[in-house]
């Protein structure tokens, strides 16, 4: 499940005893220093927070700082600067702009490293469009995008996959949690809305068309969602209009291995976790053969992968206060190891 668990302790507890965070104060509410704690964007908004109340990572001293935070809310951003329907992004870059030239006047250490060593958080889709607002920022920041997406510009040597995870109360409040393989009946689930390319050509394949490929648009009355994922073995987790889907964590959290259809997607954690160990990649053009793939899979094979599945849990488990190991800290360790990939020298990165 780790690529290599020794490797990755390691770097962990460095990261631990070293690594330290600038949270720049400039912006005021509700666009900075804000952002959703509940729904699909839910990780924006807790992030910040628990960041910015953070005694053990965040430092006061900016010159005793890793990188450097730039506390603005892309989600808050659509709601309250971009005006709907227009299809225009300036008012939403401009702010951005705004504030990089803000902090790039006031600080010395944006120019200082072209902001390498700075980050932004975005699980809201346009995240990487506002990041093209300021050159150095698209180019050279570390850019923590849900929509990690290579054929759109994610580059994951630089860049870090945030783990979209879907919470309705603001909390993992009986989210978390599923039976053994024994009592999972259900070979395939998913239920979801017709967005984007990939979802179409699923449910028109496989839609009512197997009751081992449990394939639906709309649920059946009287059916939950959740009780879905925990009757089923795999939860198939196709990309919507963009490639990052809550689905993915919501398999994690029920013990449903999820299976991935989508095209240049980066997953999670990826330094730190081998993600064929515990989840099935499929590409968009096998869509046909989905059961074919599944069935293929043996028992041991996949009570192996459930079992893993479980233990790597901890992982995209949201907690506040955060708890070692949990999603807030490898959104850190994952920041904390591209920050180790830039080296400021004579006042720029090489």
């Amino acid at each position: 499940m780790y690529w290599n668990a020794n490797a990755f302790h390691r770097s962990y507890i460095e990261m631990e005893k070293q690594f330290k965070v600038f949270v720049y104060g400039e912006g005021e509410l509700p666009l900075f220093h804000n952002g959703p704690c509940k729904s699909i964007y839910s990780m924006e908004g807790n992030f910040i927070h628990e960041l910015e109340v953070n005694k053990q990572f965040r430092t006061l001293d900016p010159d005793k700082a890793y990188v450097y935070f730039l506390p603005f809310s892309v989600t808050m951003l659509v709601k309250y600067v971009y005006v709907p329907n227009s299809h225009d992004f300036g008012p939403i870059k401009q702010t951005v702009r705004d504030y990089a030239s803000l902090i790039s006047t006031k600080y010395p250490f944006w120019n200082r490293s072209l902001a390498a060593d700075h980050f932004m958080v975005a699980c809201h889709d346009w995240g990487p469009e506002v990041s093209k607002s300021n050159d150095y920022l698209g180019r050279n920041s570390i850019r923590v995008l849900c929509n990690a997406n290579t054929s759109e510009g994610f580059n994951p040597s630089k860049d870090v996959s945030f783990p979209e995870i879907n919470l309705p109360n603001g909390n993992t409040h009986g989210l978390i949690g599923g039976p053994s393989p024994r009592v999972r009946t259900v070979l395939a689930f998913f239920a979801g809305g017709l967005h984007g390319p990939i979802r179409p050509l699923l449910l028109e394949l496989w839609e009512n068309k197997d009751q081992d490929m449990m394939v639906h648009q709309y649920l059946p009355k009287g059916v939950d969602y959740y009780k879905m994922m925990r009757k089923s073995k795999f939860c198939l987790c196709p990309s919507g209009f963009e490639v990052a889907s809550p689905r993915v964590v919501e398999a994690i959290y029920t013990g449903c291995v999820p299976v991935l259809i989508s095209d240049h997607y980066v997953a999670p954690f990826g330094d730190a976790l081998n993600w064929k160990s515990f989840s099935v990649e499929v590409s968009v053009n096998d869509i046909p053969n989905l059961k074919r793939i599944l069935m293929s899979i043996s028992t041991s094979h996949y009570l192996r992968m459930q079992r893993r599945l479980i233990q790597v849990r901890k992982h995209f488990e949201f907690n506040s206060p955060p708890k070692r190991f949990d999603v807030f800290h490898m959104i850190l360790h994952s920041i904390w190891l591209r920050r180790l990939n830039v080296r400021v020298h004579d006042g720029l990165p090489t």
